[in-house]
């Protein structure tokens, strides 16, 4: 398979996996994800798909919306693994007090890895390189 190809299958999955965290929507959002997925965030602790999953869905809950959007730095094609480096900006508006919100900007670089299992891309990993708040 083609590179080119491959990316065009990614960003379709990409697509749909902002759309469901925009909307909140935690079962499509982890559709793209593999079993054995692991998260690695800036701070360098690194959590299972069970935790991940606790960990955005208090995000969903807590969260007044969101918006989110991505842009591949770089990608590579490797032992059947698809690595691609993207930049991510988040931007989460909270309830604070009873009428004001509160906004948070989250600048990120993170890289994935993909994996054709069974004839469906799945994210195995995401580690965050680099991240900023605002």
């Amino acid at each position: 398979m083609g590179t080119d190809l491959i990316i065009s299958k990614i960003d379709t999955f990409h697509k749909q996996a902002d759309l469901a965290f925009i909307a909140k929507n935690a079962d499509h959002y982890f559709s793209i994800f593999d079993p054995s997925f692991k998260f690695t965030g800036a701070n360098a602790i690194t959590l299972n798909l069970r935790d991940y999953k606790a960990d955005i869905q208090s995000l969903f809950r807590r969260a007044k919306s969101i918006e989110t959007s991505h842009y591949r730095i770089k990608s590579s094609f490797e032992d059947e693994v698809f690595t691609e480096k993207i930049a991510r900006k988040s931007i989460i508006i909270k309830p604070n007090l009873l009428i004001f919100s509160k906004k948070q900007t989250i600048q990120t670089e993170e890289i994935y890895q993909w994996k054709n299992i069974g004839g469906e891309w799945k994210v195995l990993a995401i580690e965050v390189v680099l991240e900023e708040k605002y």
